[in-house]
């Protein structure tokens, strides 16, 4: 009775899978499952929207191909911790604990790709609708061009200025770098030509001369106390999903080892 007791006290009093954690796990990842639908069928709708030559030009870089790639992996890894939730299957749990500690790192090791990936944006900027108006934009509200100057824009095939490019375009830069006019009506799509094959004092009195890598920098550095909230609203969810995986795991971990001490003690005549 001595040892029946104890097995109780040590093992069925305390050691029990939590409805709370349980669920609420399954609420975390129940909610991400959805935003992940939303994504895909956003992504889905804007590549539908696009020329058929448009949409298979360049893939790598492509916004919309991008969101549905995140949106479909998101709804595996929240799927399946929607039924390792429910099921309490450690190995799915595990699995997705794992998953999701990946990719928090991975946000942060990413940032050191940024000037690859503007690089990348300008070697395709006329191949992909959705890619050059979002490059317009970035120069637009940074007051920038280029990666690290203007003359970047000599790594596209239209802009080069190399004698072998019959461009209209050789030697310029997009109309998104150049200097706003007072009482501007239309908009002069041809300001930037020419633009590369004037130094940096020339081409400054026509169009923005500085790269958006520094402009984006600077811009990070003074708008760091709304970046960092942004941040930890994107990080909290996926720490609380992370901490409620290992908390339900070690709960069914530790109910396992119950269920296992009782069998092998069932035929002890003193249990």
């Amino acid at each position: 009775m001595a040892r029946r007791s104890a097995a109780n006290v040590s093992g069925e009093d305390f050691s029990f899978v939590s409805p709370v954690v349980k669920y609420l796990l399954f609420f975390f990842n129940m909610l991400f499952w959805v935003i992940s639908l939303v994504m895909v069928g956003i992504g889905v709708y804007a590549r539908l929207l696009k020329h058929a030559e448009a949409a298979m030009a360049c893939l790598a870089i492509d916004p919309a191909l991008l969101l549905i790639a995140v949106g479909i992996l998101m709804f595996l890894i929240t799927f399946c911790g929607c039924i390792g939730s429910l099921r309490e299957n450690i190995c799915l749990l595990q699995s997705v604990s794992s998953t999701k500690s990946s990719f928090f790192l991975a946000q942060y090791t990413a940032r050191g790709k940024v000037s690859e990936v503007i690089s990348n944006a300008i070697v395709h900027y006329r191949d992909d609708l959705d890619l050059q108006n979002l490059i317009d934009f970035g120069q637009k509200e940074f007051n920038c061009c280029g990666g690290i100057s203007y003359k970047d824009w000599s790594q596209n095939i239209y802009f080069n200025c190399s004698s072998e490019n019959r461009s209209r375009e050789r030697c310029s830069v997009p109309y998104s770098c150049c200097l706003p006019e007072e009482d501007e009506t239309v908009i002069n799509t041809m300001c930037g030509h020419g633009m590369q094959a004037l130094d940096y004092l020339e081409a400054g009195e026509y169009i923005y001369t500085n790269g958006c890598i520094d402009r984006l920098v600077n811009w990070l550095h003074s708008n760091l106390f709304l970046l960092g909230g942004v941040a930890l609203g994107l990080a909290i969810p996926q720490l609380v999903g992370i901490l409620l995986s290992q908390v339900l795991i070690n709960q069914i971990k530790d109910q396992v080892k119950l269920q296992r001490y009782n069998q092998q003690h069932r035929s002890d005549p003193w249990y």
